[in-house]
């Protein structure tokens, strides 16, 4: 007999199914034994009656996370019961025979079948592996890797070409300290920072390019928005008129993404009490502006041109209060505090960029690039780095590359915020921060 998936079970009531799983909870009624029977796509009560001795003398020793076998008749629950918020609460399962498949070696070190597991951090991703069997943690990356899908999706379907880079580099991307150095053989190397030099060179080549792979930033964080190792949904592209070409590209990838997510994941959501907005215009301002409005509603005053985490989650409310929209770009942000590919305003104070905020948090920054080979130089000069560190780099623009830009997306930053999670670190498999390189 073939396997049944939990989730078909449903529309197969009167006949005799095969499933396999994981014991999420066995518990006893008199001499019923009633155990809850989990897989990928759901979970779903069977019911082990003593006139099955083989398999009622078995699931007597059953304990959660036992991995089993069963075969058993799929019956209506007793007068029209059902088990509400189950996708199967209208059936069970009467078993005729069950087979342990595996079964656990040591104690469960935490309840994998609580509805809500309340562990502080340390003790969830010290037990992740277990933890991540928990389903409303499971829910938190069906979210993402519908972002993940999404993602890829719209930008296929609006001519980008996914590429991968390399992550191993002979030169910290962006300079600055906020880089790992490693030992390749016998010559220093460095983990990307990001991918933006090599998707500026593929502009040169299919003129739009996505990548979604991982960055690493030394940074010594311990806030609830930092990782020194995420995933980063990046994209540039070329024949740009000027950044706002770009930020209309990003709001529109951001609307499918989000409608996508609320598609194709409400019940995950449900678990959350989470609820997405449909994404129309973003608003739009300069970081001057923003500061103003610091200023003026909330008497925060920032001593340089500059935003802090405290300005971004203001912003933010106070774009949700005045256009209902939970996302908000700021642009024109200073040369001195942007990466020295960046294109200038028309004031050089300023330059063609901007961050997105999402919900109070930063989630990508962007912008146009500088594309002419000369220019680049001399920014990197005013940025006080050497041109000869950057050979390579610069050979890309010997050769004629169009005036382009693109952004950098912090995926784990959207699922934190969609969910409301404490921290970006629940949003991630196996966290990476200072302190943690385990499991």
């Amino acid at each position: 007999m073939e396997r049944t998936l939990i989730g078909d079970v449903p529309s197969l009531i009167g006949q005799i199914v095969k499933l396999q799983g994981w014991v999420n909870i066995r518990r006893d009624h008199g001499k019923l034994i009633f155990i809850d029977l989990r897989d990928r796509s759901g979970i779903i009560q069977m019911v082990i009656i003593p006139d099955k001795e083989e398999a009622h003398k078995i699931a007597k020793d059953i304990r959660n996370e036992f991995v089993i076998e069963i075969e058993g008749l799929v019956k209506a629950r007793p007068g029209g019961a059902i088990k509400e918020g189950v996708a199967t609460g209208g059936v069970e399962i009467e078993v005729e025979k069950l087979v342990v498949i595996s079964k656990p070696e040591a104690e469960l070190p935490i309840d994998i079948a609580a509805q809500d597991l309340n562990l502080n951090l340390d003790t969830l991703l010290d037990n992740r592996t277990i933890a991540l069997r928990n389903d409303k943690i499971k829910s938190i990356f069906r979210i993402y890797a519908e972002l993940l899908r999404s993602y890829a999706e719209t930008m296929n379907k609006d001519s980008f070409v996914e590429i991968k880079t390399p992550k191993i580099l002979n030169a910290a991307t962006e300079g600055g300290a906020n880089f790992f150095k490693i030992k390749y053989f016998e010559q220093d190397a460095y983990l990307a920072q990001s991918p933006q030099f090599y998707k500026q060179a593929m502009t040169g080549v299919f003129e739009r390019v996505f990548e979604v792979g991982s960055v690493f930033r030394a940074e010594p964080h311990y806030t609830t928005r930092h990782v020194n190792e995420y995933i980063g949904l990046d994209a540039e592209m070329a024949f740009i008129e000027s950044f706002e070409d770009v930020m209309n590209q990003l709001e529109k990838t951001m609307a499918f993404v989000m409608s996508k997510i609320a598609e194709n994941c409400q019940s995950d959501l449900e678990k959350y009490n989470a609820q997405i907005l449909p994404v129309e215009k973003i608003p739009r301002m300069k970081l001057t502006e923003a500061l103003e409005i610091l200023d003026k509603e909330y008497g925060k005053k920032m001593e340089t041109v500059d935003i802090d985490a405290e300005g971004e989650r203001m912003i933010c409310e106070w774009v949700k209060k005045n256009n209902n929209c939970d996302f908000v770009f700021l642009t024109h942000y200073p040369t001195s505090i942007r990466p020295f590919y960046s294109m200038p305003s028309a004031d050089p104070q300023y330059t063609e960029t901007f961050d997105l905020l999402f919900m109070g948090v930063e989630i990508a920054s962007g912008g146009q690039r500088i594309n002419d080979y000369n220019q680049l130089i001399a920014s990197m000069k005013k940025h006080k780095l050497n041109p000869d560190d950057f050979k390579h780099y610069l050979d890309i623009f010997k050769y004629g590359i169009p005036p382009h830009g693109g952004w950098g997306l912090g995926s784990e930053r959207i699922v934190q915020k969609i969910l409301g999670l404490g921290t970006i670190k629940e949003a991630i498999l196996f966290p990476r921060d200072v302190k943690r390189l385990t499991p």
